[in-house]
């Protein structure tokens, strides 16, 4: 293995970049590249457990091989071909290829797939292209990125995807992925003193994520990653690793609340927060969002209310939106952050947000509309300059 620290990619989803490159800042890294959903940056190799285990935002971790210009196949095969590939795929190693192409001139996966691949094995065999590799080792799956015929060779270290932290083994409709969550829960600065309520909860995957942010849970501590495999790493990075994340745990005064109008909901809700091992935080019940109280209490609602194919027609949501703005308002000074793909949300709503951020769930395009200065209207009036 090279003596420099390797270089790393996350991707993520869009919109995260700056909240993901702010966590690596934190982890000690050093960003090199941010571009629409990825970010490059170095770290020492032992850093590669921390990674997967803490990070809130990225959807996987992939370590760099190396990177080639790529205006044709000649040029693909010849700098694959150059990059250290023994130094981490032993030659009877599995190694499955797959990418994206993105403003390049090679445009046909298949056909990088078949280039990359031949010139992988081609390296593993010693120059020789007619050697048979068995590949009945370890699998070390291989991701390209070709971007402005500049191809970006990676190893996968992550296997399944991080947002999927095992707490969530099963979900409502449309669920929420958790990276997306956890960013919404960040943006509206979660404070031991605030109660932090999701009254549309669905499986619980907002109050979970803050839950585990407030306590410093790292979100992949009781799932298992592929490189935990790999023998150049060790596995007493993997244990010092999960050894430090534990002890990084605190306790914490901070309390959040899951509640949904579906029981069935709620009761998803409620296995997920005690497989999460998050019951003493987060408090799960059935409750109508158009009917809660701030109990007295400093808070922020913070929710993905349903839409799309989440509501049988278009005029529930509209009709839902309406109520939550005619509700909400009566939530006295606490703060409001609603995800939602609607555009039209605002006018329904009746009330122009103070900052709207743009996501994307999944391909879902998303705006994050965010209501922090009290609302100039009293409760039950309508906004009749949006309501048009």
């Amino acid at each position: 293995m090279p003596n420099q620290d390797p270089i790393f990619v996350a991707p993520c989803l869009f919109g995260l970049e700056s909240l993901l490159g702010e966590e690596l800042d934190a982890l000690g890294c050093r960003r090199i590249e941010t571009i629409d959903g990825r970010v490059r940056f170095t770290a020492p190799l032992a850093h590669l457990p921390t990674l997967n285990l803490s990070l809130r935002f990225a959807e996987r971790v992939l370590l760099e091989v190396g990177r080639c210009e790529a205006p044709d196949f000649d040029a693909l095969f010849e700098g694959v071909r150059a990059m250290p590939w023994e130094n981490f795929i032993g030659r009877n190693d599995a190694f499955p290829v797959k990418g994206h192409s993105i403003k390049s001139r090679l445009f046909s996966l298949p056909d990088c797939q078949k280039i990359i691949k031949k010139a992988v094995a081609t390296r593993l065999s010693g120059g020789d292209r007619g050697v048979f590799l068995p590949e009945t080792g370890l699998r070390y799956q291989i991701e390209f990125f070709l971007f402005r015929d500049t191809a970006s060779l990676m190893i996968d270290t992550s296997g399944t995807p991080l947002h999927k932290r095992g707490y969530r083994p099963v979900s409502t409709v449309a669920p929420l992925r958790e990276t997306l969550a956890a960013a919404l829960v960040k943006i509206a600065r979660p404070r031991e003193e605030v109660l932090l309520w999701d009254p549309m909860c669905g499986s619980g995957t907002i109050a979970i994520e803050a839950a585990l942010m407030m306590t410093n849970t790292a979100p992949g501590m009781n799932r298992r990653f592929t490189a935990e495999e790999f023998p150049w790493l060790g596995k007493e990075v993997w244990e010092d690793a999960r050894e430090k994340a534990r002890e990084a745990v605190r306790p914490t005064g901070f309390e959040a609340y899951a509640s949904d109008i579906s029981p069935e909901a709620v009761g998803i809700a409620r296995e997920n927060i005690r497989r999460a091992g998050m019951e003493k935080v987060v408090r799960c019940f059935e409750a109508d969002a158009l009917k809660i109280t701030t109990e007295g209490r400093r808070g922020t609602v913070v929710c993905n209310p349903p839409y799309g194919e989440r509501l049988s027609t278009l005029a529930e949501a509209e009709a839902l939106y309406r109520a939550m703005g005619r509700h909400f308002a009566t939530l006295d000074r606490w703060q409001i952050y609603i995800l939602t793909s609607d555009e039209d949300f605002e006018r329904l709503y009746g009330r122009r947000a103070d900052k709207v951020r743009r996501f994307y769930n999944g391909m879902i395009k998303c705006n994050y509309y965010q209501f922090f200065k009290p609302s100039a209207r009293k409760p039950g009036q309508a906004n009749t300059a949006l309501l048009i």
